[in-house]
């Protein structure tokens, strides 16, 4: 399922990628069955909020799969079915323009346009460049909590898809390379790599908002460890503003 949506007033944008106004900003969700609760909750939280046209795409691996784009086995150290289809993100574009891939247990709190305006051309990819080491041996359903350099950067990223760089992660690429090669973004120098404010990649339980400092508020927030669509993670901090949202969201599908 594809949609485009317009929330709001559509400005024309000048220095960030070449947007124009009625092409909307592409959004990879990475979707897994086990968390469709997940999904269509962090899909709505950036159609509410989003000012500008954007267009969102589960990645869906039994699709993919289907399609002949995704075969290879799943390893066991995989907590989730997009653990590796999330770096087709640019061959899925078209390998044309900026396009952003988010994992599914995200909650969004500000308008993507903030996020999109981020974008420098000068860069292959832009992500939050986090420091984290999970304490938990266990995250989610009781899947096994890795840990690994560069862990997490690789959940929500924005890809210049069409730098020349980038074009490395075909298929092939993406069905036979390690894990370490992708998620650590290995095709890539470390100057291809631009950095995002932390606030759009707030990890639950790691990252913390100081009192009277706006700039540590998450504008979207990470439930890495595990959401409270899981019986084990319904306490987690911030589990009253993605209830409230999984309710809007509910409420507006029954219509």
């Amino acid at each position: 399922m594809t949609m485009t949506v317009t929330n709001g007033e559509v400005h024309p944008v000048t220095a960030n990628g070449g947007f124009t106004i009625d092409k909307p900003f592409k959004i990879f969700v990475g979707y897994d069955p086990r968390e469709d609760i997940a999904y269509e909750v962090c899909h709505h939280s950036i159609l509410k909020r989003s000012s500008i046209p954007v267009e969102i795409t589960p990645i869906v691996q039994s699709d993919l799969r289907t399609n002949g784009l995704y075969w290879r086995e799943r390893g066991q150290l995989e907590s989730t079915e997009f653990s590796f289809t999330r770096f087709l993100t640019p061959h899925l574009a078209n390998y044309d323009g900026w396009a952003m891939f988010v994992d599914c247990d995200f909650l969004y709190l500000a308008d993507i346009k903030e996020l999109r305006d981020l974008i420098d051309d000068k860069y292959a990819i832009m992500c939050v460049q986090h420091d984290y080491t999970p304490k938990e041996a266990t995250k989610m359903d009781g899947a096994v909590q890795t840990v690994y350099p560069r862990k997490n950067w690789s959940s929500m990223v924005l890809y210049n898809c069409g730098h020349p760089k980038n074009k490395v992660l075909t298929p092939d690429v993406v069905n036979t390379q390690t894990g370490a090669f992708l998620h650590r973004f290995q095709w890539l120098e470390d100057k291809e790599i631009g950095s995002i404010p932390f606030v759009w990649n707030f990890l639950e339980g790691h990252n913390k908002v100081v009192e009277g400092d706006t700039t540590t508020f998450p504008k979207a927030i990470h439930y890495t460890r595990g959401g409270p669509w899981f019986e084990a993670w319904k306490n987690c901090e911030f589990a009253e503003l993605w209830l409230k949202e999984k309710d809007e969201c509910v409420k507006e599908e029954k219509k």
